[in-house]
Parts: structure tokens; sequence; C-alpha cells
């Protein structure tokens, strides 16, 4: 019988792209269920792309200044995924805001990471208000995309407890370890089709669960 093929997928960073490294490395499993084929940036200069390249993985310098528009330049990042035959958009650290069309063309298609235990905590410096707000845990979440920023339908979460003496950077280097674990698996749950949007809801099949400290949105 012949193998499945694996879902393709473009990876979006901004800077070091230290969640695309643990993406790419759970894509070098044999059963894995998805194939990074793609690595793009909005910044030339961003260090991910030499590590993608380093590994075989074609990468793509789009640089956002270079466009009169946040339009112009989502026309052109649509252009090449569709060009590498894109079925699946991964966001890892890729601070711009998607117009709403592009965002609506790839529905369904495109998740992200982020960096607090939504819907607590939207935007930047989430570490900072967790701490701010005194809550006791805080954590990760991977979500699909939609036109209002970190506010879309979640796939996955994993939480730390917020521990006293806590700072944002110590606070943030235990997160990320979790958020190395979480988006890996989530990526693998859509990507073998266990994991779909409908609608405004996430619908699981396939008998789900989390592992690794996941706290899957069952």
């Amino acid at each position: 019988m012949a193998a499945l093929a694996k879902t393709r997928v473009a990876i979006l960073i901004s800077g070091r792209g230290s969640n695309m490294a643990s993406l790419i490395a759970a894509a070098e499993a044999s059963d894995y269920p998805a194939e990074i084929v793609l690595v793009a940036a909005n910044r030339p200069e961003a260090p991910g792309l030499a590590f993608a390249a380093e590994r075989g993985i074609p990468t793509r310098a789009l640089d956002h200044r270079a466009y009169l528009s946040r339009e112009a330049f989502d026309a052109a990042l649509h252009t090449e995924l569709k060009d590498a035959g894109i079925d699946l958009v991964c966001l890892a650290g890729f601070m711009r805001i998607f117009s709403a069309g592009f965002v609506e063309s790839w529905a369904g298609r495109m998740i992200n990471i982020h960096p607090s235990l939504l819907p607590l905590f939207k935007g930047v410096h989430t570490h900072e208000q967790a701490l701010a707000a005194g809550v006791r845990l805080h954590g990760c979440t991977v979500h699909y995309v939609v036109p209002e920023l970190d506010a879309g339908p979640i796939i996955a979460q994993a939480a730390v407890p917020v521990r006293p003496g806590d700072d944002a950077e110590t606070l943030a280097a235990r997160i990320l370890v979790q958020e190395h674990r979480l988006y890996p698996q989530a990526l693998a749950l859509v990507a073998a089709g266990q994991v779909s949007l409908d609608g405004d809801r996430v619908m699981f099949s396939g008998g789900v669960q989390g592992t690794d400290g996941a706290l899957l949105s069952l």
C-alpha cells in the first residue's frame, strides 16, 4: 500500500524561530504526518532562515518594508505559498498582523502558537501581563488564526505554575519548553486530519489525548 501523502507545511517567522526548529525536528520522523517544505520570513535578516537552509528546507525572505501596503505584502506572500503547494501555514514568532482577506483565504489552514493561556493575555508582553495579574497558572496556546488578533479557536494548551519569585524571563523560559512540545503535537493532529475547524469550533476525532503536559481542548 502506498504511503499517504504528507501535509505540505510552510512556517512563517520573523526572528530566530525556536518554535520553527521544534517543528522541523519533529517532521524529521518518518511517521510524522507533515513535511516542512518552506520557511518564509518578513525580515531578510531573520536568523531562522539560515537554520532552515542548513537543513535543506527552501527559504524565502519577503521584506515587508519593500511593500507599499499590508495588502500588497500579503498578496505577495499568498502567491509564494500557493506556488509552493502549501496545505497548511504555521506561524512561529511571525510578528506581522495580516489583512482580513489574507486570513480568510487561509481559514482553517493557518495556525499559531501564543505564549499565554488564551483568552487571557492577548498581544505582546504576555509574561509581564500574567505576573501583573497575579495568576497562578500561565502557559501557551495553539490556535487557528482568525482576523481578530489571538482570538481563533483553540486547538491545544499547556500550562505551567507561576512560582514565587518568578520574573518575566524565568517564566518565559519554562513556557518555551512547553511551546516546543505542544506545537509539534498540535501540528501533527491538524496534519493528520484529527483536528479540523468547523465554523468557529475546533472538531476532534480519533480519540485525541494530551501528552507531555499538553492539555488538549476536548
